[in-house]
């Protein structure tokens, strides 16, 4: 049984605060949550280290954010009152943005934190218009003020130019060194509103955020308490299902779950009531009283979109059980992903999932690695194109398998994005450059204070899910920052571009590329694979097809036994009829042998250069 901490529900809503900080990724949201923590002592001296809200290996080792964290402080603030202030760290990639929208959802105000080395960046805008759009109250702060590169008065305009805020009353402190960070949790107070006053004798209402699944407890709802109240006996159902649960404990987060008596209306919290079936407690659903008749549903969160596809398999099929269970779980705490299953010639039983980007994609393979110990085989990255056919249908395709033959296609479009980036003035040919190697259409470029420029393009999105930002980061020596957001099709002459081994298509390699760059691309990945594949005891013939034309090849010439290493002297016909007997071997060798390909063969496909 847990510790129970009756002084968190007896803080009236009026001196309790909900906030987020939002931010660019690497602007300092996890350091600054820390000395917050440190400042409220809700964590000990002892258990105090870096990212203390980084809960997973992967954050730590990647030094990003993935997962939003909640966390409840008491604070004695210096008009000699105790507040609840509860936090909520987001992400700060545009593949997680749907994770930082969800954290707008539990909150009245936000803490916009900009590096005052870096500036404003593309993403900073994002989650500003993002929680504008919520309605939430902005605190803009600049962080790194001690940094030998902080620009701050120059940035501090930047910023109060976007929040509308005389640039003196912006908080200026640096996270790491702790200067300023009471001061702006002070800000916080006077200037985030409290919950809105719930209506007396209202029933439940409580909007699902996340949630996480607990193999002995079941699900935890993560809940923002919106009206009434709810605690341990009380029968809850979701508003979605209808269906009936009886809690048995409520509680706010610590650096792990504390139990209280009860939820109240403002309150942000958990909720544990025995549900086993993971798809029953969906984010953005209702929590309501069990004896309401219609229960009223809260305003919940847009459909996600997915951007990016890929097929997931499990390398030893006896594992296809438990990829589909770890699938479900992991849903449970990541909405953003999408998958159902699919089949493959080479891979076997599988899944297609929905990323949002590249990046998203990476931790989703590596938390079911880790998390649920399933080892995987993915394939090439896809977007979702449109096709005509010829008899008037259109299909909807995100595997490159299921476009149909060329003679039944009318048109193929592919999905754009409308890019922004903002880069330093010196950098911005090699953008242009890159954006036009990418078949980008240029927009407009604006100049920000004389030394940034913000680009505007509109791209093809398989040409920007693969390398683009890695690259974009690379020439412009991490600089630049990139935001982006859907704009619709636009017609496009793509190709099917088919992987045979000795004359056998490769279903999970295939890809869709553009015309204009069939030839290029299956040149780039026979030879990529001629190195990745290991010899066999047979040649193996490695091609690029487009329909029935054959683009590029490359040979894996067979292993060789020297068969003739025992035949001392004697006539040459000896020595020829053991090569002969090789050779025949080898040819019906190669008509039962299969060529076993790598994993490192499939992630190939995403290191040739487009």
């Amino acid at each position: 049984m847990k510790p129970k901490d009756d002084d968190l529900s007896r803080i009236p809503p009026a001196r309790t605060r909900n906030f987020c900080i939002i931010a660019h990724i690497d602007h300092g949201k996890s350091t600054l949550a820390d000395r917050f923590l440190e400042i409220t002592g809700t964590v000990s001296g002892k258990e105090m280290k870096a990212q203390v809200l980084d809960a997973m290996d992967l954050e730590r080792e990647k030094g990003i954010t993935i997962k939003s964290h909640p966390i409840a402080m008491d604070y004695l603030a210096r008009d000699g009152q105790m507040y609840q202030l509860n936090l909520i760290d987001t992400p700060g990639h545009v593949d997680f943005t749907y994770e930082v929208s969800r954290s707008l959802a539990a909150c009245e105000g936000a803490i916009l934190l900009v590096d005052a080395s870096q500036g404003v960046e593309a993403q900073t805008l994002s989650n500003f218009y993002l929680a504008v759009e919520n309605g939430l109250t902005i605190v803009p702060a600049l962080n790194k003020i001690d940094m030998p590169a902080a620009r701050p008065d120059e940035v501090g305009l930047e910023l109060a130019h976007l929040t509308d805020v005389n640039p003196g009353d912006i908080p200026r402190v640096s996270a790491k060194a702790g200067i300023g960070v009471q001061d702006l949790l002070e800000h916080v107070i006077a200037h985030v509103p409290p919950p809105q006053a719930a209506r007396p004798g209202a029933p439940l209402q409580a909007l699902i955020f996340d949630s996480q699944f607990d193999t002995f407890l079941g699900v935890v709802v993560y809940v923002r308490v919106v009206e009434g109240h709810v605690k341990a006996g009380d029968v809850i159902q979701f508003a979605s299902n209808r269906k009936k649960f009886e809690v048995g404990e409520v509680g706010v987060f610590k650096l792990r779950r504390v139990a209280t008596d009860r939820l109240e209306a403002g309150q942000v919290g958990y909720i544990i009531a025995g549900v086993r079936d993971v798809h029953d407690a969906r984010v953005g659903d209702t929590v309501s009283e069990g004896n309401v008749i219609d229960p009223v549903q809260l305003p919940g969160y847009r459909e996600v979109k997915p951007m990016v596809f890929s097929g997931l398999y499990p390398i030893d099929a006896v594992q296809y059980e438990d990829l589909k269970d770890a699938l479900s779980k992991l849903k449970l705490n990541d909405a953003a992903l999408i998958y159902e299953p699919e089949t493959s010639i080479a891979l076997g039983f599988g899944f297609r999932c929905g990323f949002l980007g590249l990046l998203h994609m990476e931790i989703v393979q590596e938390r079911l690695r880790r998390e649920y110990g399933v080892d995987l085989i993915a394939t090439v990255p896809s977007v979702e194109y449109k096709v005509l056919l010829t008899n008037g249908d259109l299909l909807t395709i995100d595997n490159p398998t299921a476009l149909p033959s060329p003679t039944n296609i009318e048109l193929l479009e592919e999905p754009y994005v409308r890019a922004h980036v903002l880069v330093p003035t010196e950098y911005v040919g090699n953008i242009m450059k890159l954006c036009q190697e990418k078949r980008g259409v240029y927009v407009k470029m604006d100049y920000i204070e004389d030394r940034r420029a913000r680009l505007e393009y509109r791209l093809p999105l398989s040409e920007i899910v693969i390398d683009f930002y890695d690259r974009l980061k690379s020439i412009s020596r991490g600089y630049a920052s990139l935001d982006y957001e859907y704009d619709g099709y636009e017609p496009a002459e793509l190709v099917k571009l088919d992987l045979l081994l000795n004359g056998d298509p490769v279903d999970a390699l295939s890809c869709i590329v553009h015309k204009d760059r069939a030839y290029e691309w299956g040149r780039d990945l026979t030879t990529r694979l001629k190195e990745l594949i290991p010899k066999q005891m047979f040649a193996i013939a490695i091609q690029a097809a487009i329909g029935g034309k054959i683009v590029a090849r490359e040979t894996i010439s067979a292993l060789r036994k020297n068969v003739t290493a025992k035949c001392y002297g004697g006539d040459i016909t000896r020595k020829r009829k053991l090569l002969e007997k090789q050779k025949e071997g080898k040819r019906r060798m190669k008509l039962v042998g299969t060529v076993e390909v790598p994993q490192e063969a499939f992630l190939a496909v995403l290191k040739v250069d487009r």
